[in-house]
């Protein structure tokens, strides 16, 4: 199944029913009054999050989700049927956004929660409730009121402890096979991981967490190149990032250097995410000899100026990944008793979150934004300059001077 994590839609809730104008007709009964009903309530729209979901791929091409409207009011004071409701499911980690305002309706994190995202039309009165001691005979009624119409952007950022960062061909992959029932695709060239791969590392019979495997980064991915910009945004639930670097580059190119780029565009993409805790992962050591793996963990760890973590593992070989998975346990489980115990240190956190969601919310729509200029032809907005204001350009000869002034 493909995997789309982001997608535009349009929900329209249902129109409340009219109200029934009726008056009373029964044998030997005169001026039986009114008896016109009122009108039912339009349905309602819901999102529910569901834990078999993992992906948006059901909204990519259907886009239009209207309620049903509610009934018009009878008479004999009969009320109108309301209208059905109408439930959208979403996987689990789904944020809904009101695409006009870019405000943030609500964010499912848990199976099963349910959000209101339209508001059904109120329905209209019948004129039996506009009957009075003066007015016996009410000719009045009140239409339903519109239902609530959205624009929405739904994001899916996929709900993991543990985010895989590295270059292509890291070994990221690999790592998630080794120490999960994962199975992602693996080969040896670039780019084999072209969506986020999850998998469950069980450390003891009733211990596990998650693992997020992303497209690698590259050189410039901070300006929309390459695959992994895009699929940055599921590590901002990350508890820990895990940053792989290959000891032994199949090209020869310095391990060192591949370690900086990928530390230099974290921080250009968001630097609240290159705050959150991050350890160092040395892959690969099998492929080199046991007397170069210090020399080569040395420099990489001078060159970054690394002050945390560092384990030296062999994905493929499996050595050195269990002490990881252990170690990686007991730090979540500790992280979760401080959050408990220290309010302090749980407000720290949150507001740590929200910063991550705004930084690669902007970081997201200005490279969206981007695209759309270049689809129109121009390269940047800072190529928009003073020649689209020259008034001899936009003239018309045969009519009125026309003449544009700057606020």
């Amino acid at each position: 199944m493909k995997f789309v994590d982001e997608v535009s839609i349009r929900v329209k809730a249902g129109d409340g029913g009219n109200g029934c104008m009726s008056f009373r007709r029964e044998k030997f009964i005169e001026n039986g009054g009114p008896n016109g009903g009122d009108g039912g309530d339009g349905g309602s729209i819901f999102m529910v999050a569901d834990v078999n979901l993992n992906t948006l791929v059901d909204y990519r091409y259907t886009r239009h989700f209207d309620a049903e409207r509610g009934s018009n009011g009878g008479s004999a004071d009969c009320t109108g049927r309301k209208g059905e409701e109408l439930v959208l499911r979403v996987p689990v980690g789904t944020t809904i956004i009101d695409a006009t305002t870019q405000e943030i309706i609500g964010d499912l994190t848990k199976d099963g929660q349910r959000l209101m995202v339209a508001q059904g039309g109120w329905h209209g009165l019948g004129n039996t409730r506009f009957k009075s001691s003066t007015n016996r005979a009410p000719r009045q009624t009140t239409p339903g009121k519109p239902g609530d119409q959205r624009d929405l952007k739904l994001e899916l950022k996929v709900l993991a402890d543990v985010g895989l960062l590295g270059l292509p061909n890291a070994g990221k992959s690999t790592f998630i096979r080794s120490v999960s029932a994962a199975k992602p695709k693996v080969a040896d060239y670039p780019f084999t991981t072209l969506v986020p791969n999850l998998g469950v590392v069980s450390v003891d019979r009733w211990k596990s967490f998650v693992v997020a495997d992303i497209p690698g980064l590259i050189e410039g991915a901070s300006d929309g190149a390459g695959l992994g910009i895009r699929f940055l945004k599921h590590l901002a639930r990350t508890r820990l990032l895990l940053h792989l670097v290959d000891m032994a580059p199949l090209d020869e190119s310095s391990a060192p250097d591949a370690a900086e780029v990928i530390v230099n565009e974290l921080e250009k993409f968001s630097p609240s995410l290159a705050e959150r805790d991050r350890w160092l992962v040395l892959n690969k050591c099998d492929q080199i000899l046991e007397e170069e793996q210090e020399a080569r963990k040395q420099e990489i760890v001078d060159r970054l100026e690394w002050t945390g973590p560092v384990y030296v593992i062999s994905a493929i070989a499996k050595e050195g990944t269990e002490q990881l998975t252990r170690d990686i346990m007991r730090y979540l489980e500790e992280r979760s008793q401080r959050i408990a115990e220290e309010s302090g240190y749980a407000e720290e956190l949150a507001e740590l979150d929200q910063r991550i969601e705004d930084e690669a919310r902007a970081q997201l729509q200005a490279l969206d934004d981007q695209r759309a200029l270049r689809r129109s032809g121009v390269k940047s907005v800072h190529d928009i300059g003073d020649d689209d204001w020259d008034e001899e350009d936009v003239d018309d000869e045969d009519g009125p001077e026309i003449i544009y002034v700057r606020d």
